[in-house]
């Protein structure tokens, strides 16, 4: 069993609305293929598919106030209702007392200690890396949660070298905007393939996007649908290389965002979890907020909940 999650930040469960939801209107095949030919909207619901389960997912945590990618990513990969512990929603980047919780329980750091090997796959410009070392930059609550696992971050070298994915999938930015040489070309489908073949060094692999979470600040709508149109051909070439058995892909989010435009806010709307693989229904037993991705990547890795369930009982 090896779990590959698509995390994309800021994408949420909106209304059927032409005029402000790029989800309403984006080309998406592949995507409605893993909701039973539905568009990813509020009215879509839970959908059960022959390899792919659906799931509106609870962002809020019972927190009052907009979900935040600090504790909302925090939450997600410590399995811990991290607003609830720290009183608030809080972000973008995580304040001390969430790092300080990501340190604890990273689900990055907590597999390798338990024997399993687990990655991010995005790699960074070295600009934002040195900026990291300084301390110039915090590290989102994502890249914290990796970093405390012990692997340094994959770099450009690893782009070139094919060991690692930029966020936006293919190079095409690295190249126009940050003037980077060397860098190898190859379409969204090529680097969906990419994705899986990366995935199968690792019990635990993630790869995490974040320019869905900027569009919905200050972007528009035909710039929503471009994303999503790049992402849903970057999934359909992770879908023609994955192998049935090979395990499961979960794609996720930490709130709401890109899916009203109409604001330039976080939504309080649930986010879509999908599951994929024959093994979905096992994963998405009980699923029904970002504290249950942890616990049910557990199940599937582990065969059990004994270890979980003895740490999210701390206070």
């Amino acid at each position: 069993m090896r779990i590959l999650t698509l995390f994309l930040d800021g994408i949420g469960l909106g209304e059927d609305d032409a005029g402000a939801n790029p989800f309403a209107i984006a080309h998406t095949p592949t995507m409605r293929s893993l909701a039973n030919g539905k568009r990813w909207l509020a009215s879509t619901g839970f959908q059960r598919g022959d390899d792919a389960i659906f799931i509106p997912t609870d962002a809020r945590l019972g927190v009052p106030g907009r979900p935040q990618s600090g504790t909302g990513q925090a939450s997600l990969l410590t399995g811990l209702n991290v607003p609830k512990r720290i009183g608030r929603h809080y972000g973008p980047k995580p304040d001390a007392e969430t790092r300080a919780i990501i340190s604890e329980h990273s689900y990055f750091k907590r597999l390798t200690e338990r024997g399993k090997s687990a990655r991010l796959l995005t790699a960074y410009p070295e600009g934002l890396l040195r900026n990291f070392a300084r301390g110039k930059t915090l590290r989102s609550s994502v890249q914290q949660a990796a970093y405390e696992a012990g692997a340094p971050h994959f770099t450009a070298d690893d782009v070139i070298a094919r060991r690692a994915l930029t966020a936006e999938w293919t190079t095409n930015s690295w190249r126009e905007h940050l003037k980077i040489n060397g860098l190898p070309s190859y379409s969204p489908r090529e680097a969906g393939c990419m994705l899986a073949r990366l995935s199968r060094q690792y019990d635990f692999a993630f790869h995490s996007h974040w320019l869905t979470d900027r569009i919905g600040h200050r972007g528009t709508l035909e710039r929503g649908v471009e994303i999503l149109e790049r992402f849903d051909q970057a999934l359909a070439g992770l879908l023609q290389e994955w192998r049935a058995d090979e395990g499961l892909i979960v794609i996720t989010s930490d709130h709401g965002n890109l899916e009203d435009l109409n604001t330039r806010r976080h939504t309080l709307n649930d986010v879509p979890t999908v599951v994929i693989g024959k093994r979905a229904s096992e994963f998405a037993a009980g699923y029904q907020s970002l504290t249950d991705f942890v616990p049910a990547c557990d199940r599937m890795l582990f065969g059990n909940r004994q270890t979980m369930n003895d740490e999210l009982s701390r206070p």
